[in-house]
């Protein structure tokens, strides 16, 4: 017996409910697991010592629990990476959506959109076979597996999200917007920065802030190319171990429920803490920001 049309449209309204409701579910026992597992870390070692401590050498003995050079080493490639990857990801999405004829549009877009899917190991495996020596002989460094190198891979990664999100963003800006600012004399250059920039701010954030997440969470590019070297860097050549790439070289050799082991639990809390704050920001400048037709501008 076929089911009447209201039967139907609730059968399906559950079905994505169910189907929300799981994603969420998911991601809240993951995010309750890691807090079980990294909380007990602070019964051996104070929260202030471990963010703040200079010295990560958790197989010593006694062993030390400071994490600060692995902050410090995930905000500067992060930041370093994305002074190189919002500038090109921006202006590249300018190019295509408002510069750009449509042909070239038409060749372009997906070619920047199939970077993205480009495999991070990939990315790293070119960044320590033809990067590395590249900076090492340019620069006469000791090794070209460092903060610099993994920047530049980042910023390889983060361009397509960033120019991706945009272009949509600036794209999508009302056709009226433009007409009417070039109606009043304004130049083609002069539309794009005073009126369709403005416009698509919440847009071009958001794509900021996901390409600086992506920066700061990724695992592999940063373990292959970044040095390795738990230390504050005084260089921007300088090696470094940010926090993912320590998760990622470690959890093997961690006994399992050790204090080694309870202590990268912890790295990955203030990882998922500085992702969250990035999330936030990008929301509340988004919102901040909405546009909603012409007439919010």
């Amino acid at each position: 017996m076929a089911l009447s049309r209201k039967s139907q449209d609730t059968l399906v309204r559950n079905f994505f409910f169910l189907t929300a409701l799981s994603s969420i579910v998911i991601l809240a026992l993951i995010m309750v697991y890691l807090f079980i597992e990294g909380l007990p870390i602070f019964g051996l070692v104070s929260v202030s010592d471990f963010l703040f401590g200079s010295f990560w050498y958790p197989t010593s003995e006694p062993p030390e629990f400071g994490i600060l050079p692995l902050i410090v080493a995930s905000l500067a490639v992060t930041a370093l990476s994305s002074a190189i990857a919002i500038p090109l990801g921006v202006m590249t999405a300018i190019y295509l959506a408002e510069i750009a004829s449509r042909r070239t549009r038409d060749i372009f877009k997906p070619v920047v959109e199939l970077l993205a899917a480009l495999p991070s190991v990939v990315i790293g495996f070119f960044g320590m076979v033809v990067m590395a020596p590249f900076l090492q002989e340019t620069f006469d460094l000791a090794t070209g597996l460092n903060l610099f190198n993994a920047a530049i891979m980042l910023a390889f990664m983060s361009v397509p999200t960033i120019c991706s999100v945009s272009e949509d963003a600036i794209y999508s800006v009302p056709r009226e917007l433009k007409e009417a600012s070039l109606a009043l004399g304004a130049t083609h250059f002069e539309t794009i920065a005073k009126v369709v920039l403005p416009a698509s701010l919440s847009g071009i954030s958001t794509a900021v802030m996901l390409g600086m997440s992506r920066a700061i969470g990724e695992t592999m590019v940063v373990l292959m190319v970044a040095g390795g070297a738990a230390m504050i860097p005084n260089s921007i050549f300088s090696p470094v171990r940010p926090m993912p790439s320590s998760i990622a070289a470690e959890m093997a050799e961690a006994s399992f429920r050790g204090d080694h082991y309870r202590a990268l639990f912890a790295i990955g809390i203030v990882l998922f803490l500085f992702t969250l704050v990035f999330n936030l920001v990008a929301s509340h400048v988004a919102e901040k920001h909405k546009q909603v037709g012409a007439a919010t501008l």
